[in-house]
């Protein structure tokens, strides 16, 4: 039986990354961190601004988001287009290489960020796994 696909950024779709999320990424995996960051997709397909903002507290998932117009605060804010994050999301893009390429633009420090990167490449690894459309 193939597996509904779920649309991109939809509250499906966040449903399904936050259960993944908690599912397979332990406080362990996660380096224990206590972090957010925000992604803010310009030139969505429906012309409109998204986020998706991801908060863990001891390397543990507490809030995933996902919305139009204001995003919240986060410690890292990154911006691009959609293009590059749906890449990214889906596995085809390592989100350090969008950012050195200036593909994303990073609001926060930017050493911090640099060592979190592998830990951002776990958490789009989750991402790539779940079917959607893009």
């Amino acid at each position: 039986m193939m597996e509904e696909k779920l649309v991109y950024l939809s509250p499906q779709w966040r449903d399904e990354v936050e259960n993944r999320l908690k599912k397979e990424l332990s406080p362990e995996k996660m380096k224990r961190i206590s972090t957010s960051m925000t992604n803010i997709y310009k030139d969505c397909p429906d012309g409109k601004e998204k986020f998706l903002y991801f908060k863990c507290e001891d390397g543990r998932f507490t809030e995933v988001l996902v919305g139009e117009g204001q995003s919240p605060q986060a410690e890292f804010m990154i911006t691009g287009d959609y293009e590059t994050f749906a890449r990214i999301s889906q596995g085809k893009l390592k989100s350090q290489r969008a950012l050195m390429g200036g593909k994303l633009k990073l609001k926060g420090n930017m050493v911090k960020a640099l060592k979190l990167a592998s830990l951002a490449d776990r958490l789009n690894k989750v991402l790539s796994q779940i079917p959607a459309e893009y």
